[in-house]
């Protein structure tokens, strides 16, 4: 990702700092459970917790020799410790401390992803409870459906993100697991109790049974969760420019102060920010596949999923971080025309009640294709002429045969669409909520 585009405390996680950090953390437990075992002097672990150090560019510049992150790191650190670098990275595979210093990073990455999404979902709450009541039309294939609520609208979102939000505490347990049980996975050279006490210091649980890598599904399951969350706030996004598009334009992001919208059209106020919410969500999305061709390895392992990982989980948690704190300031700052929803309402001279008219008749007992023969060939009238539906109903004999001027008025009202919106907030448990700041 673009470095401007890089929020501080994600960036900070996939720094090459934060990296070698978390890595010597794990050898430093490492040797302090070989010690607790009374594999190496306990005196040779403190003066390693004490005296490792390590300096980015020398590992940098060895690594340009060696081609080995890996043995760089060790070699860098073992500079620092004397004696005692005969104790560091013993009985350890490259895999066991690069599998269980991901598990950390997605582990930290997850947790700053968790709290944008609660302040989206406490924001589609507060736009749902606000707007519960205010009347609009739905759309189905783009075309005007029937009335419903952009408070309904916003409610689905919450839902939306709740699901998300689930998804993401079940991936983040998954990932959560680290190892150290060597090359192949067998613990030859260091025993299960020396992983289970590395694995507590650092928060993680074990990896019941490896080979030489944590299995790449785990992952996978997580990068799912990630495009899933990407695909629900494209989602939001894709509705929102829908609405501010000029002939509709019932919904407009925020547009501040000195903001230009075209460099050609003074006039233009573009939905530039959903716009970028829709492209960074295709780049979430396409990760998913990369990182299911990466549960396929070799045998024990081979390093065909590496050199991807080191691209995609960085850029996924990043972008999506990123996208995920552009939807909320857009919510907390969306413009919501509610003449412009009125308007849009009456639009169609009132076909949008037309499937009130046709529950209506067959009510009355005419079978249903006759009963829409009847409603329909009204409704093509005011298609045509932009005359209103409730009066070509009026003027249609067959119509009046069948319903009262007092029943069409009443199939008109609008209000009817809101009896059970009450009910429906009462399942998703907002029935009762008050609007709040998001």
């Amino acid at each position: 990702m673009i470095e401007r585009y890089t929020r501080p405390e994600m960036a900070a996680i996939w720094s090459d700092d934060s990296r070698f950090s978390r890595w010597l953390e794990i050898e430093i437990l490492a040797c302090e459970a070989r010690a607790a075992l009374g594999m190496i002097p306990c005196d040779a672990a403190r003066r390693i917790r004490a005296n490792a150090r390590f300096d980015i560019s020398e590992i940098l510049r060895v690594e340009e020799r060696t081609r080995h992150d890996m043995i760089a790191f060790v070699s860098v650190v073992g500079d620092s410790l004397g004696e005692d670098a005969s104790y560091f990275h013993e009985g350890l595979t490259s895999s066991d401390i690069l599998d269980t210093c991901l598990a950390m990073q997605m582990r930290d990455a997850c947790m700053i992803i968790a709290k944008d999404l609660d302040l989206l979902i406490r924001c589609t709450a507060d736009l749902a409870v606000k707007y519960k009541n205010t009347i609009c039309i739905g759309r189905t294939h783009g075309i005007h459906a029937e009335p419903t609520t952009f408070g309904l609208k916003c409610a689905v979102w919450y839902q939306d993100l709740l699901r998300a939000q689930n998804r993401l505490t079940f991936a983040l347990e998954d990932i959560a697991v680290g190892k150290l049980s060597g090359a192949v996975g067998n613990f030859a050279h260091l025993p299960p109790a020396a992983e289970n006490y590395v694995m507590a210091g650092l928060h993680l649980k074990p990896e019941p049974v490896a080979t030489q890598v944590v299995q790449r599904d785990r992952h996978a399951m997580l990068m799912c969760v990630l495009g899933l969350i990407a695909a629900v706030a494209e989602k939001i996004a894709i509705e929102i420019r829908h609405c501010q598009r000029t002939e509709v334009l019932e919904l407009e992001e925020p547009f501040e102060r000195g903001q230009r919208g075209s460099s050609a059209m003074p006039h233009k106020k573009n939905p530039i920010l959903c716009e970028n919410i829709s492209g960074l969500a295709r780049l979430v999305k396409g990760y998913v596949v990369q990182s299911m061709d990466n549960i396929a390895l070799w045998h024990e392992r081979d390093i065909s999923h590496s050199s991807v990982e080191r691209v995609i989980f960085p850029d996924a948690m990043i972008a999506l971080d990123f996208l995920l704190d552009r939807l909320h300031s857009v919510l907390n700052g969306l413009i919501v025309n509610t003449d412009r929803m009125t308007s849009n309402l009456n639009m169609l001279h009132g076909l949008i009640f037309s499937q009130k008219i046709l529950l209506a008749i067959t009510g009355k007992g005419i079978a249903r294709d006759r009963a829409y023969e009847l409603v329909q060939r009204n409704a093509l009238q005011t298609w045509a002429e932009g005359t209103p539906f409730r009066d070509n109903l009026l003027n249609d004999r067959d119509i009046r045969d069948v319903l009262t001027k007092s029943e069409l008025d009443d199939l008109f009202d609008v209000t009817a669409y809101l009896v059970h919106i009450d009910q429906i907030y009462d399942r998703i448990g907002l029935l009762h909520s008050s609007v709040t700041p998001c």
